[in-house]
């Protein structure tokens, strides 16, 4: 019987999709004779709705993007695995509202921005029959504390009947995501201030219009507060890597291979701290399976060693042919007989 990969990489952001970056480990795999489980994995970020691709039912809804001009956000409608009785769909706030549709940092409105197209979005998946919708975070250019999408989802209070769960990729606070995830959006040291206070007075709209307090909630800072909003709708906030790795089964699937292959674009303390890559090393770990994390590149010094594609091929080289340069890692290491 052969040994076998679990293939579960996060994206590398700007050249690879979890899914494409699992599609390089397994031809690693194929290459030295190796089986290969492909579980590309999301925190909730970018690339969350890739992850949930067997559901099946795609849909596409034409919103608001970030800085106001339509956008076409594709998500996913199908059969509760909970619950055979009703719809689920999976939506992706990047796809509606992402920074990446902004034009990057520098493209980017920090204040302007607005969480809108989330909440159309999630009002089509309603209007379609889903009564769980399940929202990843991660990855958006407002930080409007999720105003724009509680405005656009339920102006006149609650969502009656319709459960929600909302993947976060961070545990920050609602006010510091000014502050924590501001400067990442394009906010100069003014705008930031200027968000944290409006951050503060939209909490105590959220607090006045639904009785919910969601400054101290965990994770509520997600998506520049989007998260917070959501929660004072009802919603419930659940740390993205666990929804994701529990719905896919895989601490099972890391416990049934010989080595656990995982990685991002680029490795920093806080991938660590409630992301994917840190979530797989730790389930690698409590099934006493070894895991080679290949990055893009990474801070220097860290705890969990890491092979960076820069340091290995060159920045152009590991930017243009990522797939080529982490199939080459992965099967270099095999032929060596690592892990042995």
């Amino acid at each position: 019987m052969a040994p076998r990969i679990l293939a579960a990489p996060d994206k590398y952001r700007g050249t690879l999709t979890a899914a494409e970056a699992a599609t390089a480990i397994a031809e690693a795999a194929r290459r030295v004779g190796w089986d290969c489980d492909l579980a590309p994995v999301s925190d909730g970020g970018e690339g969350f709705l890739d992850v949930f691709g067997a559901l099946g039912g795609r849909q596409v809804t034409r919103v608001a993007g970030p800085l106001g001009s339509p956008v076409d956000a594709p998500w996913l409608l199908g059969r509760d695995p909970d619950d055979g009785a009703r719809n689920i769909a999976i939506v992706e706030a990047a796809r509606a509202v992402g920074l990446t549709l902004a034009g990057g940092r520098s493209g980017n409105d920090p204040v302007g921005a607005s969480s809108t197209g989330v909440g159309q979005l999630i009002a089509a998946a309603i209007r379609s029959g889903a009564r769980h919708v399940v929202v990843g975070m991660g990855g958006s250019a407002s930080t409007d504390g999720g105003l724009g999408a509680v405005d656009a989802l339920a102006p006149g209070g609650r969502l009656p009947g319709v459960k929600l769960t909302v993947a976060c990729d961070v545990q920050t606070r609602f006010v510091d995501a000014a502050v924590d995830f501001g400067p990442q959006k394009g906010a100069a040291p003014a705008q930031v201030e200027l968000l944290r206070r409006r951050l503060e007075k939209v909490a105590q709209l959220y607090l006045e219009r639904f009785g919910t307090d969601v400054r101290d909630v965990p994770g509520s800072g997600s998506a520049g507060g989007l998260a917070g909003g959501l929660a004072a709708l009802g919603a419930t906030l659940v740390p993205g890597f666990d929804y994701v790795a529990e719905r896919m089964s895989l601490a099972e699937r890391a416990a049934d291979v010989d080595l656990v292959v995982t990685g991002e674009g680029f490795i920093d303390r806080q991938s660590f701290v409630g992301k994917a890559v840190g979530g797989v090393v730790e389930l690698a770990q409590q099934a006493g399976v070894p895991v080679l994390v290949v990055a893009g590149d990474g801070e220097p010094d860290l705890e969990t060693a890491y092979v960076s594609l820069v340091g290995r091929f060159g920045r152009q080289r590991a930017m243009e042919a990522t797939a080529e340069c982490i199939t080459e890692v992965v099967a270099s290491r095999l032929a060596e007989g690592w892990p042995g």
